[in-house]
């Protein structure tokens, strides 16, 4: 078997490790809020969470060409970088698993393939205005948005039905929050599926040298994958996310899906690929906020915090220094 296509075959496979531990990993974020207020137990909110991420998976492809041909130059793209790109992002990935730090999955798989990009053929080989435009703003607007706007929505919230006793008001939010979080769970799809979709679909363009095309099996592929991945479950973030930043009501969860939901929905329509992470946790921060400030826990936020201004930099040069170990590897053994 020639080196090239085992390559090839280790990315397409290695792509799908990927979007499998994404599905554990993220997901958990998705489904926390509803766990956390007992509107669903742990094991029926995963299998939830698993069938509504398959189908927003299958709902576009804007995001996996956004990834996949916005970031780098694809004539610089080789199969021993995406190789290093997707191990580099495991690492990360698993590493904040570990910890129980809802890092962004998202950005780690980004800084990663830009990082290898960048050792195996220079900086110029980045697409600046794209990065600068779909990965860096983003990255610290659309938690701000999500803050502000899931404040804002429990604010009105409390306005509108203050008046209504509060075992009833849990009792009507128990039931919607069974919507809002599965129109979470869609909007994860339907944004974090299709940046696995975008680097395989990347690593075929190059191995036989083709235009870049998201094909229907690979679109297939990553959402059963990453619907398989969330039915393992995340349970060290899911306790983070859904307990430890803030207690949150039924009423609050509902507010906090929502609005985490709908800016995924509007990101993955203009094909911006955001952290469904930074989303859902900073509209939990919005929402408990509204109620008092003093109900966020500010030393479990900080940390969450420090793993998010971290992803990048450290996915660019873990993947940096991967490529170039594994450059040097087969240049020597091969």
């Amino acid at each position: 078997m020639e080196l090239a296509f085992l390559l090839f075959v280790s990315i397409v496979v290695i792509a799908l490790i990927f979007d499998y531990i994404n599905g554990f990993h993220d997901a958990a974020n998705a489904i926390a809020t509803v766990v956390s207020t007992k509107v669903l137990s742990p094991r029926v909110a995963v299998t939830y969470g698993a069938i509504l991420n398959i189908i927003g998976a299958l709902l576009g492809t804007k995001v996996a060409t956004t990834v996949g041909q916005g970031l780098v130059d694809a004539q610089a793209v080789t199969s021993e970088v995406l190789l290093a790109a997707l191990i580099s992002a495991i690492i990360w990935n698993l590493l904040t698993w570990y910890k129980g730090l809802p890092s962004s999955s998202s950005h780690a798989l980004m800084g990663s393939l830009m990082g290898a990009t960048a050792f195996a053929a220079g900086g110029q080989s980045l697409h600046w205005d794209k990065i600068t435009g779909k990965v860096i703003i983003p990255m610290f607007t659309s938690p701000i948005m999500a803050f502000i706007i899931g404040y804002f929505v429990m604010v009105g919230l409390f306005w509108l039905l203050h008046r209504i006793a509060l075992p009833t008001l849990n009792a009507w939010f128990r039931k919607l929050q069974i919507l809002s979080s599965g129109y979470l769970c869609l909007t994860h799809g339907t944004n974090d599926a299709q940046k696995t979709m975008g680097i395989i679909a990347l690593a075929v363009a190059t191995y036989y040298q083709t235009e870049f095309e998201v094909s229907n099996w690979i679109v297939i592929t990553c959402a059963l994958t990453m619907g398989l991945g969330t039915m393992a479950g995340g349970w060290k973030i899911m306790r983070t996310v859904g307990s430890k930043m803030v207690k949150i009501t039924p009423i609050q969860g509902f507010a906090a899906e929502a609005t985490g939901g709908s800016i995924l929905f509007l990101t993955a329509h203009f094909g911006i690929p955001v952290s469904t992470t930074h989303t859902i946790t900073t509209s939990i921060m919005g929402v408990g906020s509204a109620q008092r400030l003093s109900a966020l826990k500010l030393p479990v936020i900080a940390n969450i915090m420090s793993a998010w201004v971290l992803t990048l930099p450290v996915s660019f040069f873990l993947s940096g220094g991967l490529y170039t170990f594994m450059h040097w590897a087969i240049a020597r053994f091969a």
